[in-house]
């Protein structure tokens, strides 16, 4: 254990989450974003579907900390990814394939389990992604199984099951569809796709009514009265505003590059 403690992010999911640290990801911003202000916990599986996530899930949020005396280290926030894979085509060979209605309620279980953490376990959801068919061709010769004909179908599934919950969705397939430079190979994010991804993390943290808070700019920095060097404080905030756009000032936009 590595004190003081922090409130606890937690990063779930697939490839799109393992490698959200990949060419200054989404994972990568946010962890900057809470540096001094919140622990950033990666638990992404490449490969994975939401099946495989249930064989596991209640090692990865073990909820019986919820009833005693450990209860303050549940997760504060559960940003909670799966649908790419879900949606592969089923005779795509060694498929990660789960059937639309199984999708459901696969993450209808996994968000029950999450929310159920504690009264103050946070979570956001994201969709099933677009993909970008002809890169993907081109990258890898077939389609690896995927389409954005069927991924919006899971996509549009996940939104109404948030909906149904009373969960934050991100609609994933809708932020990325036929946008371009925002995949490396047709289905995983370069450092554009992350920054739309991070953005609609950020719209969702920053607008959100929840107390205690979870919006970075609002939270203590810790220590902050020991050592602290303002005036290089102050030339990452300026440089973070510029790259990546993580100011709550809405009269700041993101300067081009």
């Amino acid at each position: 254990m590595v004190g003081p403690r922090r409130p606890m992010i937690v990063l779930c999911g697939s490839s799109i989450v393992q490698l959200s640290y990949f060419l200054n990801g989404w994972g990568a911003t946010l962890t900057t974003c809470y540096a001094r202000k919140a622990d950033i916990f990666l638990r992404g599986y490449i490969g994975w579907n939401s099946r495989m996530a249930l064989e596991v899930y209640k090692k990865i949020f073990p909820k019986e900390h919820c009833w005693d005396r450990h209860k303050e280290i549940q997760p504060s926030l559960v940003i909670l990814y799966f649908g790419g894979n879900d949606s592969q085509d089923p005779d795509f060979p060694n498929s990660s394939h789960v059937p639309l209605h199984e999708y459901v309620e696969n993450m209808r279980k996994l968000a029950h389990h999450i929310k159920g953490l504690s009264d103050k376990t946070r979570l956001i959801m994201l969709s099933a992604p677009a993909v970008n068919e002809e890169q993907i061709l081109k990258t890898y010769g077939d389609n690896r199984g995927r389409s954005n004909e069927v991924g919006r179908k899971y996509a549009e599934a996940g939104v109404k099951l948030g909906q149904e919950l009373g969960v934050p969705v991100i609609n994933f397939f809708e932020a990325l569809y036929g946008k371009p430079g925002v995949f490396w190979d047709g289905m995983h994010l370069t450092a554009e796709g992350s920054k739309i991804l991070f953005d609609k993390i950020k719209d969702v943290i920053k607008k959100a009514d929840w107390e205690p808070t979870l919006d970075w700019d609002k939270m203590p920095t810790e220590y902050a009265d020991i050592g602290t060097d303002m005036h290089l404080e102050m030339m990452i905030k300026e440089t973070e505003d510029e790259t990546i756009g993580i100011t709550d000032s809405e009269s700041q936009e993101l300067k081009p590059q």
